[in-house]
């Protein structure tokens, strides 16, 4: 079967491997679409945290089982999944109050175990979702959205309260529809404006904000002076992450979606001036992804929309590169296995 591997920063090879054997508990799948997100721009830039090479990219996942034996998910050969990439120990502290998402020995398929750029995979069942409604597509968005959707129930966000949202990526994409979904007024900030506009007029958000004008103003004018109660960075740059200290309002709350490479800082006074409570938010659980799929299915949250560039596993080496600048590239891309 075909794989490709990510060898060492911005070096991409094509190899030949054998298919995997299917290990008891596990189904054999073919991968059918592999979404491409900012964790594996990181990695072929050099700049994910946990990360080691080789490795072969692919965590976001719409996969068709082909050998699978006896199992309590009901599954059974032919079914279209989608991957809960997430390999938890389910005996740790975390695992036990159900946080799967935070395990002390996670590994996270495209990450700490080679992921979807090849053609097939063994997958633990426990880790298939059968998606009979959805397209291959649709299923293929499901894993960065319930990023989103983590972040959203782990905010408690309310009905009515302000929501800003820095970075208009798919899962700043997730967070909004989500928020938006208990109610919430949406913000969103970008450096893209063609992401932005894509934020007003395909998710309904309330303002649209350009990164390069200054939006500490922007946002004190649009809130009365009061700024957002909950502020959730999803793009991927430390010095966003540390700007975002100062667009949260007092009492309110700052959520962390993405991870770096780096030491994030703030002022101390500040901090506890505004009685801010800082929290950040890993992955998913099987319970959002579940709801990521509902709210999918009955419309609640728009899917194939998100999707920018479809591009042959063939090509996806040589698109890399154009991707790596986030104020021209799209929105979502997909590769077609």
């Amino acid at each position: 079967m075909r794989c490709l591997v990510l060898a060492q920063p911005y070096t991409f090879e094509l190899k030949e491997a054998d298919i995997p054997l299917v290990k008891p508990g596990e189904a054999l799948v073919r991968v059918r679409r592999v979404g491409v997100c900012g964790t594996d721009l990181h990695a072929f830039q050099g700049q994910q945290p946990y990360f080691n090479y080789p490795r072969i990219l692919g965590h976001e996942l719409a996969v068709e089982i082909v050998d699978v034996g006896e199992n309590s998910a009901g599954l059974k050969n032919g079914n279209v999944c989608v991957v809960i990439p997430y390999l938890s120990c389910g005996g740790c502290v975390a695992c036990h109050a159900g946080k799967t998402n935070c395990c002390t020995s996670l590994k996270v398929l495209g990450v700490h175990v080679d992921g979807g750029l090849q053609d097939y995979l063994s997958v633990p069942c426990a880790n298939l979702i059968k998606t009979e409604r959805l397209t291959l597509e649709q299923a293929a968005l499901i894993e960065n959205q319930s990023i989103g959707a983590h972040a959203v129930r782990r905010a408690e966000i309310k009905t009515g309260e302000t929501v800003l949202v820095l970075g208009a990526g798919p899962i700043g994409l997730g967070i909004m529809q989500f928020a938006k979904l208990r109610g919430a007024r949406v913000i969103a900030v970008d450096v893209n404006d063609q992401r932005l506009a894509f934020c007003r007029e395909r998710l309904g958000v309330s303002h649209t904000l350009n990164a390069k004008h200054d939006p500490a103003s922007e946002l004190k004018a649009l809130t009365a002076g009061d700024f957002p109660t909950a502020v959730f960075d999803a793009t991927g740059s430390p010095q966003s992450m540390m700007r975002a200290f100062n667009y949260t309002a007092h009492g309110g709350r700052l959520i962390l979606v993405s991870i770096v490479q780096a030491e994030i800082t703030f002022s101390d006074p500040d901090f506890h001036k505004r009685e801010l409570t800082l929290l950040s938010s890993r992955n998913a659980t099987r319970e959002d992804f579940e709801n990521v799929i509902h709210s999918m299915e009955t419309g609640g949250i728009i899917g194939t929309d998100l999707i920018s560039q479809r591009v042959p596993f063939e090509q996806i080496a040589g698109e890399f590169p154009g991707w790596l600048n986030p104020e021209t590239r799209g929105v979502k891309g997909i590769v077609e296995m």
